[in-house]
């Protein structure tokens, strides 16, 4: 099991705080990033943290949370070599893997029933990336 980050926004700190449990009771090592409170902040800073987190090696996955989980993703993916993806399914977080070798999965806490979300992250952390035909499409989104 690696490390992984976790962080959200002051409106995903609940959500944060289930799926870090979640992580620690599947075994994972989990690095959160914060905020630890519904204290306003600002998602982009929380994504910048994560994708530092992963691109210097200090964890190999990372989980963002916000409202929607859109504006933290778009944050998070500005950043080379991050693949974040924006999941509300289980079918999402398998294809994220499979087919776009996503690193980071986000969610919406307003959006997402939080029992789901832990299916969802557990299905984006077994699935392997398929690599082949893929593998030359995810190359061309590296900046």
């Amino acid at each position: 099991m690696g490390i992984i980050a976790i962080a959200s926004n002051h409106a995903g700190v609940d959500l944060k705080a289930q799926l870090k449990d979640h992580l620690t009771g599947l075994g994972h090592e989990v690095l959160d990033l914060g905020p630890e409170s519904t204290a306003s902040v600002d998602y982009p800073d929380y994504a910048d943290a994560m994708a530092a987190t992963i691109r210097g090696g200090r964890a190999g996955r990372g989980v963002l949370i916000c409202g929607s989980g859109i504006g933290i993703s778009i944050a998070a993916n500005r950043h080379a070599g991050i693949r974040c993806a924006l999941v509300t399914s289980p079918e999402h977080a398998a294809l994220a893997r499979q087919h776009n070798d996503a690193n980071a999965i986000a969610f919406g806490q307003r959006l997402t029933d939080p029992l789901k979300a832990e299916y969802y992250l557990s299905v984006f952390l077994q699935t392997p990336f398929e690599g082949g035909r893929h593998q030359r499409r995810v190359e061309k989104i590296e900046c």
